[in-house]
Order: structure tokens, then C-alpha cells, then sequence
């Protein structure tokens, strides 16, 4: 697994983005709530981390303590943005609180949720 070095930090308010690049795949890991104040660090993470074709993202929401509305409105569209540049969006989810609302809209039923970020990348290798 190769990791490139244009890995960066952005805090925006109470959530960070880091960004990291492996093997051809978009990481980006959040940490802290994602809410109508903080969402726009996520929406703008996951502008730049779009490619035109063949789109494949991770979102590692595994230090994620908070997420309304917002965040599920954030990662729905990601999922679109995806799917229409013929890529794919997988999530690492083990929060309680997170991963409840998310199951509660239905997202677990169309995004593949992951408990690992390692779990997450491997299913992303051909042949996995």
C-alpha cells in the first residue's frame, strides 16, 4: 500500500479532514461532529477529492462523536458524485450514535460500511 505525501490536515471548527491518498484511493478521515456549522469542511474535502472518472473514495468516520442532518445530506450526495463519475464511496462506521443514524435513513442499505479502515481499503483490491 503506497500512502502519498499530500496528506493535510484542515479544521473547521469542531471537525477535522485529512486527506491521504493510497493506491489510487481517496481517504478521508474526519474527526469530531458534523453538523450545519461544520459540514461545509466535508463538503469541500470531498470536492477536491474528486476525480473525474473512476471516483474511489474511503470516509473514515470512526473518531466522528456527532452527525445531523447535514452530514447524511453530505454523504448522500458523495454517494451520487461517486456513482455518476462510474467510481464508489465506502464508509468506516463504529460509533453507536453515528452509525444508528445512518442506518436509521437507510444509507447502510446502498453504501458499504466498513468497521475497519483496513477492512474498508481491502475491499476495495480487485479479486476482494
Amino acid at each position: 500500500m503506497r500512502v502519498a505525501d499530500n496528506r493535510e490536515a484542515v479544521g473547521h471548527g469542531r471537525l477535522s479532514v485529512v486527506r491521504t491518498d493510497t493506491d489510487g484511493i481517496t481517504v478521508l478521515g474526519l474527526d469530531g461532529e458534523i453538523d450545519h456549522q461544520s459540514v461545509g469542511g466535508l463538503t469541500r474535502a470531498l470536492s477536491v477529492a474528486g476525480a473525474p472518472e473512476g471516483r474511489r473514495v474511503v470516509i473514515d468516520l470512526s473518531q466522528v462523536t456527532f452527525m445531523d442532518s447535514s452530514g447524511v445530506n453530505a454523504l448522500i450526495a458523495a454517494f451520487q458524485s461517486a456513482q455518476a463519475a462510474r467510481g464508489w464511496l465506502r464508509l468506516v462506521v463504529v460509533r453507536g450514535a453515528v452509525l444508528r443514524t445512518l442506518q436509521l435513513v437507510g444509507l447502510d442499505t446502498v453504501v458499504p460500511f466498513h468497521p475497519t479502515l483496513e477492512d474498508a481499503l481491502a475491499s476495495a483490491q480487485p479479486g476482494a
